[in-house]
């Protein structure tokens, strides 16, 4: 029995040296070979989801660039939620008892009487015109003037105009409020760039009107100048002013500008300093 143990062992270990001499591979490479396969079989069992997602790549269509795109960006109102804050802050400064109820919102550009352009929320309800100065950074409404609609006697539509000699000019249209047909400016008022004395508001539409469709009806100058007009009509029927014929005029006629050079106003206009802007590292 021994005889045939050692024969049997020295017979496996010549079969395992034969082995060795047809397959010349050290034992480094052997155990480099089988972590590459345990690593391959790992890889196989990971699931789906924890392989990287391959890279994206946006492109636009042909004839579109992103100058569109950053002039909306550009104006804070534009931003998601943004609105919808301003008009949930505003509206709780509508005294109901004295304006009544809220019968629209707009989001409209008042030009005073140096032709200076300021971004402006409006609310009109049955007894008064609220006009809204909101700073859309910070959230916060900064001045409020209320006009009571049964003052207002006249309401004018049409292009600016400006003196004859006058180096300023305007496009669009603009639509003014007059509510004291008896006083006129003075000339020191209509020469001071600061007064807010003057007898009429004078609005236009909002820049965000060409950029973005879904904030057309917001800005609609027609819109806004009937509801006014309406909304005005009552509030004199219902409150008549003693010494004053009842009824509101709406005119069609120049919104005039006296106004000349106007060196602040271009410059102000022109880089939109009236509106809630990104201005890159120095805001609004």
């Amino acid at each position: 029995m021994m005889v045939d143990t050692d024969e049997e062992t020295a017979a496996a270990v010549t079969e395992g040296q034969i082995d060795q001499m047809e397959h010349p591979l050290s034992s480094v490479e052997m155990a480099e070979e089988a972590q590459d396969v345990s690593a391959t079989e790992d890889t196989k069992k990971q699931p789906e989801e924890s392989q990287p997602p391959p890279s994206a790549t946006i492109y636009l269509p042909d004839g579109e660039t992103t100058l569109p795109l950053f002039k909306m960006k550009r104006y804070l109102v534009l931003r998601p939620g943004t609105l919808n804050q301003a008009f949930a802050d505003i509206t709780k400064l509508v005294d109901v008892p004295t304006d009544g109820n809220i019968l629209g919102v707009w989001l409209l550009a008042e030009v005073d009487h140096w032709n200076n352009e300021k971004e402006r929320l409006v609310i009109v309800t049955e007894q008064s015109l609220l006009v809204f100065k909101y700073d859309f950074l910070m959230f916060n409404c900064e001045q409020l003037q209320r006009i009571p609609l049964h003052f207002v006697d006249r309401i004018s539509h049409g292009n600016f105009s400006f003196p004859k000699a006058a180096v300023l000019k305007r496009e669009g249209d603009g639509v003014r409020v007059f509510w004291d047909r008896q006083r006129e400016p003075t000339f020191t008022t209509r020469w001071n760039p600061f007064a807010t004395d003057m007898p009429f508001i004078t609005f236009t539409i909002h820049p965000v009107q060409a950029l973005c469709s879904a904030y057309s009806s917001l800005c609609d100058l027609v819109a806004f100048r009937d509801m006014v007009h309406e909304a005005a009509q009552k509030a004199s029927s219902a409150k008549p002013v003693p010494g004053r014929a009842n009824g509101v005029l709406v005119l069609s006629q120049p919104v005039h500008i006296d106004a000349y050079v106007g060196l602040m106003s271009s410059f102000g206009n022109g880089n939109r300093l009236g509106y809630s802007m990104a201005r890159g590292n120095i805001g609004y």
